[in-house]
């Protein structure tokens, strides 16, 4: 049941709170809010799980008055987005150093609670133990039909040292969020002509068409590999 917090009374006299990533995941956790299921950014703080982070109403008021410069964002798509992400990333090895390509603003907000929820480092060079592939859900479908299409054949390129934390996401979702959020939209320039007019007919006919193509060629992938 939520209450009023009286921050004072769970502070210290001499506790200063600045505008550092420290502090304000500091202040997070002190009025009750877990930071496993938030992405800090230094102007918002985006919220992955409503119920989880436990990001209620009364713990943003009290926050607002602390950061009041710092927005809350309670997107309900970006939760959705963070949901199908969780999908691919709970093989993430504790404690890893994850290359993330630079100047991703989703693969980052994405990835950034993954700092708390099991130790990672994100680095954009230098030593790493795992990498971000920044693969959407649309452009991986693409390459399916593409390579059918010239009869080539499923061809399977996961690695062992790769995550793909935007896998399971439709494009659709990713701009609208973006949009929403005030980013420029991803654009889909290096797909094929055929296999994306392909997927236009289908997306009028099975919706979730997708998302079924996935996991029929991740369980061709695990059986072959058997």
């Amino acid at each position: 049941m939520d209450f009023i917090f009286d921050v004072s009374g769970l502070t210290k006299e001499d506790d200063k709170f600045t505008d550092s990533k420290k502090d304000v995941l500091k202040y997070l956790k002190i009025i009750g809010v877990d930071t496993r299921f938030v992405s800090y950014t230094p102007s918002k703080i985006y919220i992955n799980n409503l119920r989880f982070s436990k990001f209620s109403k009364k713990r943003q008021e009290t926050f607002k008055k602390q950061y009041p410069n710092i927005e809350v964002v309670r997107n309900s798509l970006f939760q959705k987005i963070c949901s199908k992400s969780a999908k691919a990333l709970s093989d993430i090895r504790p404690n890893s150093r994850i290359l993330i390509p630079k100047d991703d603003f989703m693969i980052d907000v994405i990835l950034e609670p993954y700092t708390r929820k099991y130790g990672v480092k994100l680095v954009t060079d230098g030593e790493y133990d795992l990498i971000a592939n920044p693969i959407i859900l649309d452009d991986k479908i693409n390459h399916i039909f593409s390579t059918i299409f010239s009869g080539e054949g499923l061809e399977f390129n996961k690695k062992d040292n790769e995550i793909y934390p935007l896998i399971n996401v439709p494009l659709d979702w990713i701009n609208s969020f973006l949009e929403m959020d005030g980013h420029e939209k991803i654009k889909n320039e290096n797909n094929d002509e055929l296999a994306s007019s392909f997927m236009e007919f289908l997306e009028d006919v099975a919706p979730q068409y997708r998302e079924n193509v996935l996991k029929a060629s991740d369980y061709i992938e695990k059986k072959l590999m058997l």
